[in-house]
């Protein structure tokens, strides 16, 4: 078969429906895997996951008591001044369901001590002046389907009466808010490490396809861990196995969220260029050799603006490479 005709039965074959998994046996496959890491590769006896009420840290979580018994599992909640509360009510619904053991750790008293907010707060002072108490703020990302053609970020800011407004940001100022608040992540992880030492347990990533792909963590924060049960699944299917292992609908429900900043905020806002079922889709479609014009009918876009997410990918793939490197030795 020439490259054009199979190309073309790609085509043909291809939808959201693609993306399908059978849950059960996935679910059974990764199972058998985390048995064989943890207990005989890492030589733990359990593991440690950082709980946020997500989907991606709920199917973490489910799947590591499915494969070696609640008891062994370790769920730690790390909500600081500027978490959802949701965040940790649903955290708690998805430890009630599965019968993991949890810990409690406010890591907001560690940040404001290490300056992370009131670092964050200097460099959006350099633009807003006013801003200070009862403030909210968040970055967001314009749309890579936008006329410009390239990403940029902005600053939304939210007075105390709830007045938004949102501003260009200078090269420093964009990045010495994401410093502060990668500390948050660090900071978490080195909670996580601090019980998963205690316990003798490794300490579990919770990154799905499209995060890691992406680079959508933080170097040594939440990219940090002895293993990742889940990255080999887009979100889509993450969402699959949920609904198999009895994650609460409630979380199942939920937008994927940041949970980084005061102001609301949902991923696509803050990193990726569409909703993550559509991005799934482009990824799919794109590390499958399908045409961009398949890939536009089952993700709803024009053939350019496939085009358009594809380079936005390739992009971010080269930050990942950073990301995803060991450190650089001369051994």
């Amino acid at each position: 078969m020439n490259q054009t005709m199979k190309i073309a039965r790609q085509d043909a074959a291809f939808s959201a429906a693609s993306l399908r998994v059978h849950a059960e046996a996935e679910i059974e496959r990764i199972c058998a895997w985390i048995r064989e890491t943890v207990l005989k590769d890492l030589r733990k006896r359990g593991v440690v996951v950082g709980l946020s009420g997500g989907i991606d840290s709920s199917v973490t979580a489910a799947l590591c008591a499915r494969a070696l018994g609640p008891s062994r599992v370790t769920g730690i909640f790390m909500p600081e001044h500027d978490s959802d509360p949701e965040s940790l009510r649903l955290g708690q619904a998805l430890a009630a369901a599965t019968g993991v053991k949890t810990v409690l750790e406010d890591i907001g008293p560690a940040l404001a001590a290490a300056g992370c907010y009131t670092r964050r707060d200097g460099f959006i002072r350099q633009i807003v002046p006013e801003f200070g108490e009862g403030w909210g703020c968040k970055v967001v990302l314009e749309n890579a389907l936008s006329s410009r053609g390239y990403n940029i970020s902005w600053l939304v800011v939210a007075s105390p009466t709830g007045e938004q407004s949102r501003h260009r940001m200078p090269l420093d100022v964009y990045l010495g808010m994401i410093a502060a608040a990668n500390m948050k992540q660090r900071t978490r992880k080195q909670i996580e490490y601090y019980h998963g030492d205690r316990l003798n347990y490794a300490v579990a990533g919770t990154p799905n396809r499209l995060e890691y792909d992406q680079g959508f963590f933080v170097k040594n924060g939440d990219g940090a861990a002895d293993f990742k049960p889940i990255a080999h699944l887009y979100k889509t299917q993450v969402y699959q196995l949920a609904e198999a292992l009895g994650v609460p609908e409630e979380i199942r429900r939920r937008p994927p969220t940041t949970d980084t900043w005061s102001l609301p905020q949902g991923q696509d806002e803050y990193y990726f260029s569409l909703p993550y079922d559509r991005m799934d889709i482009c990824l799919f479609g794109l590390d499958h050799g399908v045409s961009p014009d398949a890939v536009a009918d089952a993700a709803g876009l024009t053939p350019e603006q496939v085009d358009a997410v594809w380079r936005n990918i390739a992009s971010k793939r080269k930050v990942a490479e950073y990301l995803h490197a060991a450190p650089a030795t001369m051994l």
